[in-house]
């Protein structure tokens, strides 16, 4: 397996994600909103940060990044139509481009809709998509900066890539999601026996993510809305949940 991937909880419900190229060694933060988790993951490890991905502007993504770069001397990319709202980057990323860490190739996906300029990162060995606040277990990120048919279109973009597909999103938002999807979608049993495993995680400490593309295909209300106007009339409903 080309890279490691992990979790580091942070802030209230956020998930920094870890990974670590194992033919280099060389090792990446996604969306880092503070940095003393990092450090303590870091240190605990032995291992010395090279690369700060952000997908988006908000703080809880990215108020770690500045005084993490500066530490380690480590290299921050971000979107590039957000630039001026992230801490200063060192690759500004279009859609289409990829990125490496080590001997690992992330391809950036353009995915607005929760903000104007909000990517995502997938990587294929193994297969990982970093989605930050786009694509949720059983949910998807408000729309803060976009409209319903932009949000619609950028889940869409996620329908080449493989069932297998690791969903590495940013917050632990799976058991309230769970409760929302089972009333919009109450005889899915695949949903029902995600929703009880979700709570048997939790209940225990334990984290949710990652899920997988298949599993989210088969449960999560906002990919399997068929159409504009549907996904627009749950996401309303969501917002009042």
């Amino acid at each position: 397996m080309p890279i490691s991937i992990r979790a580091i909880p942070a802030l209230s419900d956020n998930y920094i994600w870890l990974l670590q190229d194992q033919k280099t060694g060389l090792v990446a933060v996604i969306d880092p909103g503070e940095a003393a988790p990092v450090e303590a993951a870091l240190n605990a490890a032995n291992l010395k940060l090279s690369l700060i991905l952000l997908t988006h502007h908000h703080a809880d993504h990215t108020g770690g990044a500045l005084a993490l770069a500066h530490h380690y001397n480590a290299h921050i990319a971000g979107p590039a139509s957000e630039q001026h709202r992230l801490p200063p980057l060192d690759t500004a990323l279009h859609d289409g481009q990829s990125i490496t860490l080590g001997q690992s190739t992330a391809q950036v996906i353009a995915v607005p809709g929760h903000t104007a300029g909000h990517i995502a990162y997938y990587f294929d060995a193994p297969h990982a998509l970093f989605c930050g606040d786009t694509l949720f277990s059983l949910g998807c990120g408000r729309l803060f900066e976009g409209t319903p048919a932009q949000m619609f279109a950028s889940l869409h973009r996620f329908d080449t890539l493989p069932d297998d597909t690791l969903v590495c999103c940013a917050h632990e938002y799976t058991q309230s999601n769970a409760a929302f999807a089972s009333q919009i979608d109450p005889t899915n049993t695949a949903l029902q026996a995600r929703a009880q495993e979700v709570a048997a995680l939790r209940a225990t400490g334990k984290p949710t993510l990652p899920s997988t593309l298949g599993l989210e295909r088969a449960t999560n209300p906002f990919l399997r809305a068929p159409d504009v106007e549907t996904f627009a009339k749950i996401r309303a409903q969501k917002d009042q949940f």
